[in-house]
Parts: structure tokens; C-alpha cells; sequence
């Protein structure tokens, strides 16, 4: 299939969420989706061999992660998204906001941490080299708040608002660089926040939700800026096909709207989520706490008894 920008799929008849959900696979993905989850349920597959417990709620979140990425990059959505903006939009949104979430909350690191062999003595594995990366600088710097906030802005703006979206709008591999690249920008910004699964950084949790709210306010004035706009502003949107039949303006207007609307939705899912782990985290310290002073008590008694005896032996 032609991914080459201007004029492809000319002949593409008006949108609609029945035609846009048609199977048209984009091999790049629809592969990486492919090898995401059968690494993944190998890795369930290992564990349950051992006799170890996996979550179900990871499996299932992850999974639905990966089908969300191939929503948008393996039907005609992703077709659509080549000459309608709204549709580009919601494919931006859900790869970038919607997946990196539902894959984090399905914690891949720590299965692979805790599936992948230990390698013999003197040699290094993939479960070592992932333990080398999750310790690298490398990764402490593209994870740090300085590196994240300002690349999931950058995303939006410098991306969109510059002759650099029509570029890479203009060749296959140029549209399949960008969703990575969106894809990436998600799970880097929302890997420290969520907390599931060890990285190099851990902040408490107030400061993860000071982390999650940072960059949403840009989000939506870009969204803004979309929908009040009085002429197209992406060069590769402002002549849509005449099949059609829509007006680049107004679906400019939709796109922002959709921007918008999704700086909304994934947040108060992530906070709820961080609510949530936070509860968790509260419980186990609160636990641990019962049992220390249960301990302790024990040990009291015990030495109170001791008390009692020594009195008792006295007195006789």
C-alpha cells in the first residue's frame, strides 16, 4: 500500500468509524504486535511452568495495549489518518496516550526480569543487558522529569508546527518512524509515573502526580490552538480528497477537539491508577507496621512473664 502523503487513497469513499475499523494491516506493526505479545505470553507461559503466579490484570492490560496500537496502525484508520487530520489525531492520541498506559500497567519489565534465565558465570544474557540498561545513565537521563516533560511538549508543537510533519508524512517509512516515535514519547513520560515496573527513577507519588499534570496543560492549548484556528495550518491536510467530501477547516477543528478531549481522559485514568497504588502502598506499610508492633508486644509480654516468674522464685 502507498503511504506516500499527498493524493494517496484518492479514491477513499466519506469516513465512517465502520469503514475506518476494516482489517488493513500496516506490516511494521502489525508484526512488532505480533512478537510483543508472543514474547509476553511466553513469558506468562515460563512463569506458570515454575509454579509462579502472574497477575491477571497485567496480562490482560498489556494485551489490550498491543490491540490498541493495532487499532489505529492495522485497519483503515490508519488510511484515513494519511488525508484526514481528525483521524491522524485520534491515531496520535491513542498511540501515544492510550497504549504506552495499558502496556506499563501490564509491568513487561519486571516479567521479563523475572522469566529471562540468569546467564552462567563470566557471561551476560539478555536479563543481565536489561539490568545493564535499567542502571544505564542512558536511561536515567531520558527518564528524568527535565527530559520527559519537555520532549511530550516538543512532540506536539515542534512537530506539528513545523515543515517537519509534512516531511515525514511524505514516505511510509517517515508516517512508521513518527508513530514510533509517539508511541516511545508515551511510555518514556508515563514509565516514571506509573510506577509498576523498577526504572531509575522512583519519585513519591505526589511528586508523580506534580510529573502527570505538568505537560497536560500544553497538551490542551495545543488542542486550543487547533480548534480556533481560521485557516488549515498542516500543509499535508489542507487539500483532502474531494471523495471525501470534507472541508479541511472543519476537520482541523476536530482534530483539536480530539487533542484536547485526550488531555482529559488518560490523565484521570493514570491518576486513579496512582490513587489506587498509593491505597496499596499505604496497606503494606500499615501491615508492616501491625506486625513490628505485634513483635514487639510479644516480646514485652514475654519479658513481663520473665517479671512474674523471677518475683514468684523469690518469694519461695
Amino acid at each position: 500500500m502507498d503511504h506516500s502523503g499527498h493524493g494517496m487513497n484518492m479514491d477513499l469513499p466519506p469516513f465512517t468509524l465502520g469503514r475506518g475499523l476494516e482489517f488493513s494491516p500496516d506490516l511494521f506493526f502489525l508484526v512488532a504486535c505480533l512478537v510483543g505479545l508472543g514474547l509476553y505470553g511466553w513469558g506468562v507461559a515460563r512463569l506458570r511452568r515454575r509454579g509462579d503466579a502472574w497477575p491477571l490484570g497485567r496480562a490482560v492490560s498489556f494485551t489490550i495495549g498491543v490491540l490498541s496500537i493495532a487499532l489505529v496502525m492495522c485497519t483503515k484508520l490508519n488510511d484515513y489518518g494519511m488525508v484526514m487530520f481528525s483521524v491522524h489525531m485520534v491515531q496520535h492520541m491513542v498511540i501515544s496516550m492510550v497504549s504506552p498506559i495499558l502496556l506499563l500497567l501490564g509491568a513487561p519489565v519486571t516479567l521479563a526480569l523475572r522469566a529471562l534465565p540468569v546467564a552462567r558465570r563470566g557471561t551476560k544474557g539478555p536479563r543481565e543487558l536489561l539490568l545493564m540498561l535499567l542502571h544505564s545513565c542512558y536511561l536515567r537521563i531520558i527518564t528524568h522529569p527535565a527530559f520527559t516533560i519537555p520532549m511530550f511538549i516538543a512532540s506536539l508543537y515542534a512537530l506539528y508546527f513545523t515543515p517537519l510533519f509534512d516531511f515525514l508524512m511524505g514516505s511510509t517509512t517517515g508516517h512508521i518512524a513518527m508513530m514510533v516515535h509517539f508511541l516511545m514519547v508515551g511510555l518514556i513520560f508515563f514509565w516514571p509515573i506509573m510506577g509498576v515496573d523498577p526504572g531509575p527513577h522512583r519519585p513519591g507519588y505526589v511528586m508523580r502526580m506534580l510529573e502527570l499534570f505538568a505537560g497536560m496543560p500544553f497538551h490542551a492549548f495545543f488542542g486550543i490552538a487547533l480548534m480556533m484556528a481560521t485557516e488549515p495550518m498542516i500543509k499535508a491536510y489542507e487539500n483532502p480528497p474531494a471523495s471525501l467530501g470534507i472541508d479541511a477547516l472543519s476537520d482541523q477543528n476536530a482534530a483539536g477537539g480530539i487533542a484536547w478531549a485526550f488531555s482529559e481522559i488518560p490523565s484521570v485514568l493514570v491518576l486513579i491508577a496512582l490513587v489506587y497504588q498509593w491505597y496499596r502502598s499505604e496497606q503494606r506499610v500499615a501491615k508492616r507496621a501491625d506486625r513490628a508492633a505485634d513483635r514487639d508486644g510479644d516480646k514485652e509480654l514475654e519479658a513481663y512473664n520473665a517479671y512474674l516468674a523471677s518475683l514468684q522464685a523469690r518469694g519461695r
